[in-house]
C-alpha cells in the first residue's frame, strides 16, 4: 500500500487517513504530491499525532539534489503533529544500464 501512507499514530488502530502516489516511487514527485495533498486536506485534520510514511526507491544516477519539502509544508505538518518517515526500498531500483 505504499508509496505514501498517512495515518493517525495516536489511535489503537492507527487509522489510515490517506494512501497517495500509488506506484510512483520517485521521491521528488511524491514530495510534490504530498505538498498538494497537505494544502488541500491539511485544514480538515485536527491536531493530533500523525505519521506520513513515504516509501521511495533509490536512484542509480543520483548525484545530489533531489526532493525538498517547502517550509510551508513542513510548518503545516508540524502544526498538525505529523512525523515524516522516509522508507527506502532498494530491492527494485531502476534498471542497470
Amino acid at each position: 500500500l505504499m508509496p505514501i501512507n498517512i495515518y493517525r499514530d495516536d489511535s489503537p488502530q492507527q487509522d489510515t487517513i490517506a494512501l497517495i502516489c500509488d506506484d510512483d516511487w520517485d521521491l521528488a514527485s511524491q514530495v510534490h504530491v504530498l505538498t498538494l495533498w497537505l494544502e488541500e486536506n491539511g485544514k480538515k485534520l485536527l491536531v493530533g499525532s500523525y505519521i506520513v510514511d513515504i516509501g521511495f526507491r533509490w536512484r542509480r544516477d543520483a548525484g545530489g539534489g533531489g526532493a525538498a519539502l517547502s517550509p510551508k509544508a513542513m510548518k503545516m505538518m508540524s502544526d498538525l503533529g505529523m512525523y515524516l518517515f522516509l522508507s527506502e526500498y532498494s530491492g527494485f531500483s531502476d534498471s542497470e544500464p
